[in-house]
């Protein structure tokens, strides 16, 4: 399949809610699409052969601090969610380098606790973030005193990030620093040899990837209007490695078809709730046995060998 012909697909399908027109399809929608920058932003990292779980938590942090921002301070919306991205990209910063000193299955355990504990913080200090009960009451969006209070609006401020944003990890894949990322996942000791920084590039991966997962908790805040520690839980980080997983790796395209096919999955099976994971499992077998590659496989050539 051609890949000019999966985006006219893709475009299709982000018009056709307004061809349905129901509030429940606009939903799911407006979900998949604040899924799709959260996806790529665990993509980045992949490229880098290092799999975090950190990432619902810095949704978290950016959805909670644009929240309180608003609420408490009264900035501006604009200000508010680039200020709370910006705290998860700091706060990434911060920890990045203790972090990405360690491989494989070592960092994902650390940023498995990291997440665990800000999660954690989240139920805790209820004074602040409200704990389980819930923070309330979330401001909706406004720019340029137009305010957004339909489904339909927070659909189209999410489609906006999502395009920005796979234009932003699309040149990041085609340029030098794409090849670096590449490199340093195939052969770091030879990538060091000719002068590159793995510990610098990694940091600037895990920021970055921070500021986008930011970006998406803090659109999530004012759609939602209510947050809780809940959604940005494990859970959330299982579905991030399937929809890379189904959607592949490789290519920046596959997150993003494979959060067109896994958000709306629980919708699908809300009947049998309680055997989404065991689906999730079954999918992920049956992938990793027979599309390695995921589904940009079936899109894009396979590179021959040299």
């Amino acid at each position: 399949m051609k890949p000019i012909l999966v985006f006219v697909v893709i475009a299709a399908l982000a018009l056709l809610p307004w061809a349905l027109d129901t509030r429940y399809v606009f939903h799911i929608a407006t979900m998949i699409a604040i899924m799709i920058p959260l996806a790529l932003s665990m993509n980045l990292m992949l490229k880098l052969g290092q799999l975090s779980i950190a990432h619902p938590a810095f949704m978290g942090i950016g959805a909670y601090g644009t929240a309180l921002l608003t609420m408490r301070l009264g900035c501006p919306p604009v200000l508010a969610l680039l200020s709370g991205a910006l705290f998860a990209t700091v706060i990434a910063g911060i920890f990045g380098p203790v972090f990405l000193r360690i491989k494989g299955v070592y960092f994902v355990l650390l940023t498995y606790a990291f997440g665990e504990i800000i999660n954690l913080i989240f139920q805790e200090w209820t004074g602040l973030f409200g704990g389980n009960s819930g923070l309330y009451g979330v401001p909706k969006f406004s720019i340029f005193g137009l305010r957004l209070t339909a489904v339909q609006d927070y659909y189209v401020l999410a489609l906006i990030f999502v395009v920005a944003s796979y234009a932003a990890m699309r040149a990041i894949e085609r340029s030098d620093i794409g090849a670096m990322f590449e490199s340093l996942n195939e052969d770091e000791m030879l990538s060091r040899s000719i002068g590159a920084n793995a510990l610098s590039w990694r940091i600037a991966a895990f920021s970055f990837s921070a500021f986008v997962a930011g970006i998406s908790g803090g659109i999530y805040a004012f759609y939602i209007g209510f947050l809780s520690p809940d959604p940005f839980g494990f859970r959330l980080s299982v579905d991030l490695v399937v929809m890379n997983a189904i959607g592949g790796v490789s290519s920046v395209l596959g997150p993003l078809l494979g959060a067109i096919l896994v958000v709306p999955l629980p919708e699908i099976l809300r009947g049998a709730h309680e055997y989404q994971l065991l689906i999730y499992g079954v999918c992920l077998i049956v992938f990793l046995l027979f599309m390695r590659q995921g589904l940009v496989s079936l899109i894009q050539p396979r590179r021959k060998p040299a």
